[in-house]
C-alpha cells in the first residue's frame, strides 16, 4: 500500500498481518494528531468567500460584513467573489467543486438550499454537498412597490389583485428564490393570482420595479431598506409574524387579518464544501459566533436590516432540512414543476 513499508518476506503470515495492522494504527494516530494541529495553524493563506448573488443584495451585505470581521480575527484576507445566477446555484456549484480545505467558504441563504426543491438539473446534491458552519442572522422580507402604485397596504394589494387576476406582476431574483416562494405563499394564502417575472439579482429586480416593469417585489429588508427610507420605494408590509426592528413602522402582513398563518423569514449562514475537516469547521464556527456577538458587528448587521442569530453546525443543518420540507409543500401546492 502506498506510504507503507514493504513487508519482509522472511516473516511468517501472522507476523506480516500484525505488522500491517500496527502500521495502519500508527498512520491513523498520526492523522488524528495532524488534524487538530492543522486547525490550530489554520488559516495560513487567504480565504475565498463566494457569495452566490450579485452585489447589493442581502447576502452580499452580510457576507462583506462577515468577511471584514473574519479578516481581522483570523489574520488572513477574506476575498469576496460574487457569483450570481439561477437562484444562487451557480455559486453553490463552484463551492461544491472546491477543495474541502477551509479556504473556500460560501454564504448560504434559504433561497439557495431550497433549489433542491425547485430544480431537477442541479449538478450537486444540496443535502450532501456542503458542510454547514454557522447560521449568523435571520431577516424578514418586505413587500415593496413604487410610490405611485395604487395599493398602499396588504388589504389594498389583495383587493387590486382580485380585481385584475393574473395582471399584477411580481419580480424576484430568480426562480425558486425565497423571494419567489414568499410571493407564491402570499398568492396561496390570499387566494389571488399574480404573474411572476424572475431576474438574476436583487438590484435588477429593484430597477425593474422603479421602471414600472413589475408591480410588487418581496425582497429582503437589507436589499431595499435604503430605497424605502429614501422614499424611492413604498413598503406595504414585512412578511414575518412580527414587525422588523429596522422598519418598526411597517406592519407585518399578518396584521391585515387577511393572511392567516403567513410567516416568511429568510436566513444567512456560512458553509463549506463537504468533507472540510471538523476541527476547521469548529474553529470557524467559534470565530463566527464571537464575531456576531461583538457590539460593532451586531450594530452593522442590524442597520443592514438583519437580526443576529448564531448556531452550532448541527443546529444549522437541522434548520436547513426543515426548510427543504416546508418549501417542497409550497412548491407542490403552487403547481410549480421542477425545472
Amino acid at each position: 500500500m502506498m506510504g507503507f513499508a514493504p513487508l519482509n518476506p522472511s516473516y511468517g503470515p501472522g507476523e506480516e498481518i500484525e505488522m500491517s495492522r500496527s502500521t495502519a494504527l500508527v498512520a491513523a494516530a498520526l492523522l488524528a494528531f495532524a488534524a487538530p494541529a492543522a486547525a490550530q495553524q489554520y488559516p495560513t493563506q487567504p480565504i475565498h468567500m463566494i457569495i452566490p448573488f450579485g452585489p447589493g443584495g442581502g447576502s452580499d451585505i452580510v457576507g462583506r460584513i462577515l468577511g471584514q470581521a473574519l479578516t481581522e480575527r483570523l489574520g488572513q484576507p477574506v476575498v469576496i467573489e460574487n457569483r450570481p445566477g439561477v437562484g444562487g446555484t451557480i455559486g453553490n456549484e463552484q463551492i461544491a467543486r472546491s477543495s474541502a480545505d477551509g479556504y473556500t467558504l460560501g454564504i448560504m441563504t434559504a433561497g439557495q438550499i431550497i433549489q433542491a426543491v425547485m430544480l431537477k438539473s442541479l449538478h450537486y446534491d444540496a443535502r450532501t454537498a456542503f458542510d454547514p458552519i454557522a447560521q449568523v442572522a435571520t431577516a424578514g422580507l418586505m413587500m415593496v412597490t413604487r410610490p405611485d402604485f395604487p395599493a398602499s397596504n396588504v388589504a389594498e394589494l389583495i383587493a387590486l389583485a382580485k380585481q385584475k387576476p393574473g395582471k399584477l406582476v411580481f419580480g424576484s431574483p430568480g426562480f425558486g428564490a425565497t423571494q419567489h416562494l414568499a410571493a407564491e405563499l402570499f398568492k396561496q394564502t390570499a387566494g389571488v393570482d399574480m404573474l411572476h417575472v424572475p431576474f438574476r439579482t436583487s438590484p435588477e429586480v429593484t430597477t425593474a420595479l422603479l421602471a414600472g416593469n413589475v408591480d410588487v417585489v418581496f425582497e429582503t429588508v437589507s436589499a431595499v431598506l435604503g430605497q424605502v427610507q429614501g422614499g424611492k420605494l413604498k413598503a406595504l408590509a414585512v412578511t414575518g409574524k412580527d414587525r422588523f426592528p429596522a422598519v418598526p413602522d411597517v406592519p407585518a402582513a399578518i396584521e391585515s387579518g387577511l393572511l392567516p398563518g403567513y410567516d416568511v423569514t429568510t436566513w444567512y449562514g456560512v458553509f463549506a464544501p463537504a468533507g472540510t475537516p471538523r476541527p476547521i469547521i469548529d474553529k470557524l464556527n467559534e470565530t463566527l459566533v464571537r464575531i456576531v456577538a461583538e457590539p460593532s458587528v451586531r450594530e452593522r448587521l442590524t442597520k443592514a436590516g438583519v437580526v443576529v442569530k448564531s448556531s452550532s453546525p448541527e443546529e444549522f443543518a437541522k434548520m436547513m432540512e426543515g426548510e427543504l420540507d416546508r418549501w417542497e409543500a409550497v412548491r407542490a401546492k403552487a403547481g410549480l414543476e421542477k425545472r
